[in-house]
């Protein structure tokens, strides 16, 4: 086992014991007491490897080395730190370890950058407590004002500037990030399906992050008695629904490229075993890598809604969200994978059908992505697990991709 395979697993089985559930997954909530663990280890590592770091209003931390160049723009390497209730050990932690490696392979080798190279460990990518997601990148580029900021609040009506406060952390620091002092960002995460393992290809170069729609869909019916209403007059709002659902599947199947769809909520009114039901609403989760085919699948699933206005039923469909897909930068897409050919890591083209802080940068700097395979395909639950040779082939290809990119000597 090399050095970087060694510390990748050093530092990812350190991390995964910061959590608030034992034996039972990581569950490292943002600002939580697991979360201040998390983050003194990091600082501690990124100080070990002659790192500079400082940290944002928002918690998100960076270690720093400085560039020749006077006031040039840094290459961002990294990831986020938060996870899912009862989740994994690699969902985030992968990625900023991976740019913890990378950094050290800098002074290892004892290069001299002209752009600084900055490894980020971004703050509540998952959402798990302030909900929406994606939250420590956001707020860098501006998406999330301050005022938004400080009025999200937990399930226990805790805000974020109270979160922050209770662990420490200072709140009056920048937020927003001006975007001329980020001159490209690279992330390695944990593919989370199972299309590499099942490739037995070690690197996935994402080419572009899935749009993703969530549909409502509300069907509305007459209640009744289960016993004593007869067959033919009923507008049972569950059956309705079920037929609806069960055409879901063909449509992503005919559109192809890629694109799934899934009802994964179902809420039956008024939901009594001895009630006909009145009243259903569903989502229906839309995601595919090219724009047109979300498009066409919301249009049939409101074609198909809509053919049910018949017979005491009435049906609404309402965008609950969109996000449209984000494309990787092109030259990072050769230039990763040029860097795989040279070190002969075999690897495969692949879209991401999960959100990841890159889609967020994309709208603002040039960025790059590398998945290694999950094994069986498993995220966010404790089961997760991912290779650290896989893991030591993606730091050695960012490595490389990074001393171009910051023009290392």
């Amino acid at each position: 086992m090399n050095n970087v395979q060694k510390r990748i697993e050093e530092h990812i089985n350190t991390l995964s014991t910061f959590t608030a559930t034992p034996d039972k997954g990581t569950t490292r909530l943002t600002y939580s007491e697991e979360h201040l663990r998390a983050r003194n280890y990091l600082k501690r590592i990124m100080k070990e490897y002659g790192l500079v770091v400082h940290e944002d209003g928002f918690g998100n931390i960076f270690g720093k080395i400085e560039g020749m160049l006077k006031d040039a723009p840094s290459v961002l390497i990294g990831s986020h730190f938060d996870s899912v209730p009862n989740g994994g050990a690699y969902d985030g932690p992968a990625g900023v370890v991976a740019g913890l490696e990378v950094a050290a392979l800098f002074a290892e080798n004892k290069l001299k950058p002209k752009y600084p190279l900055e490894v980020v460990a971004l703050v509540e990518e998952e959402g798990s407590r302030f909900g929406g997601g994606l939250m420590g990148s956001r707020g860098m580029v501006g998406l999330l004002s301050e005022e938004d900021f400080s009025n999200l609040t937990d399930k226990n009506g805790i805000s974020t500037v109270e979160a922050m406060k209770l662990i420490g952390l200072d709140t009056s620091l920048t937020k927003k990030r001006d975007s001329n002092t980020i001159k490209s960002y690279l992330e390695l995460h944990i593919e989370q399906g199972p299309i590499l393992e099942e490739k037995n290809t070690p690197i996935g170069v994402v080419e572009a992050i899935v749009g993703l729609t969530q549909l409502e869909v509300t069907v509305k019916g007459r209640a009744g008695h289960a016993g004593t209403t007869p067959m033919d007059r009923r507008a049972d709002a569950l059956v309705v629904a079920s037929s609806m659902i069960s055409q879901l599947p063909e449509l992503a199947i005919q559109e192809g490229e890629g694109t799934v769809i899934t009802t994964g909520r179902l809420h039956v009114f008024p939901n009594g075993a001895n009630v006909i039901p009145d009243t259903v609403v569903f989502t229906v989760d839309i995601r595919s890598g090219r724009e047109e085919n979300v498009r066409n699948v919301i249009e049939q699933v409101s074609r198909i809604v809509e053919t049910y206005n018949a017979n005491g039923i009435t049906t609404s469909v309402e965008e609950l969200l969109y996000i449209q897909p984000k494309a990787m930068n092109q030259e990072i897409i050769s230039l990763l994978k040029q860097k795989s050919n040279k070190l002969e890591v075999p690897y495969c083209s692949i879209n991401s059908g999960a959100g990841h802080d890159a889609m967020v940068f994309s709208d603002f700097t040039e960025v790059g992505m590398l998945f290694v395979p999950s094994k069986d395909g498993l995220s966010h639950c404790p089961e997760e697990w991912s290779d650290s040779r896989d893991l030591a082939k993606a730091v050695h290809i960012l490595y490389e991709a990074a001393k171009t990119l910051t023009e290392a000597e």
